[in-house]
């Protein structure tokens, strides 16, 4: 699904990313953790072609994500509230969403409906704009959007920021099922190794902005090893 080759990003004299070779296998879901400033998120946005690595490249299905954009068709992310547009109400993006995937506004409503519990009747028929729902709401929003069209290829960064415990929990479930019905791969990043090891069958651990562990988490078995490593550094 996923091959980063030679990858290399800079931020000035920073090397931000240094990832020689590293494959994603479709149907895995992934949890990519690291302490602050690890790389996970700038991986995100050069798998999503949100910035421009200075070395190597990135493909997904064989597509390099830099020269072709038919990735996007089966392709769904999240990484922060910029991705939403925040002058409409949640209505009007989900339907603006679903139009760009050729979705009508029925079968905009019909795929909400799976996220009714994750909502809490907290999102539809609020008759505001987006820019002034709390955090988690916007949250739940990016999340939703980001699996209307039923993608292929699903990133999260951080998605349980923001969401109170029973949220989190709600949305735990919906992916892993998500995963388990579709076959779609799933990369989350997630500073909460409790959540991470709870879903994500591998695991990455980014360190300056290479991935120097790849972990099978079966039953919860990297739990300790994350632990460790976390603890001691």
């Amino acid at each position: 699904m996923i091959l980063i080759q030679n990858l290399q990003k800079y931020f000035g004299t920073k090397k931000a990313i240094d990832i020689e070779h590293y494959q994603i296998n479709p149907g895995d879901m992934l949890g990519l953790v690291g302490n602050n400033g690890a790389g996970k998120t700038t991986l995100f946005r050069l798998i999503l072609d949100l910035l421009k690595a200075d070395q190597g490249n990135i493909t997904i299905n064989d597509i390099d994500v830099s020269k072709n954009e038919d990735w996007k068709s089966f392709t769904g992310a999240f990484i922060d509230e910029g991705f939403l547009i925040d002058y409409l109400t949640p209505e009007e993006y989900f339907y603006f969403i679903g139009k760009m995937y050729g979705l009508n506004k029925d079968e905009v409503d019909k795929r909400i409906l799976p996220f009714e519990r994750f909502m809490n009747g907290e999102v539809i028929g609020q008759k505001k704009f987006i820019r002034n729902f709390s955090a988690g709401n916007k949250q739940k929003i990016g999340i939703i959007s980001a699996m209307l069209h039923l993608p292929q290829l699903l990133i999260l960064d951080e998605p349980f920021n923001f969401l109170d415990p029973s949220s989190q929990s709600i949305i735990k479930h919906l992916l892993k099922k998500y995963n388990e019905d579709t076959h779609a791969t799933i990369l989350i990043s997630s500073h909460n190794l409790n959540h991470t090891v709870d879903i994500c069958p591998r695991i990455a651990l980014l360190e300056s902005g290479t991935i120097i562990r790849d972990i099978a988490n079966e039953n919860n078995s990297a739990e300790a090893e994350l632990e460790q490593y976390f603890n001691v550094e």
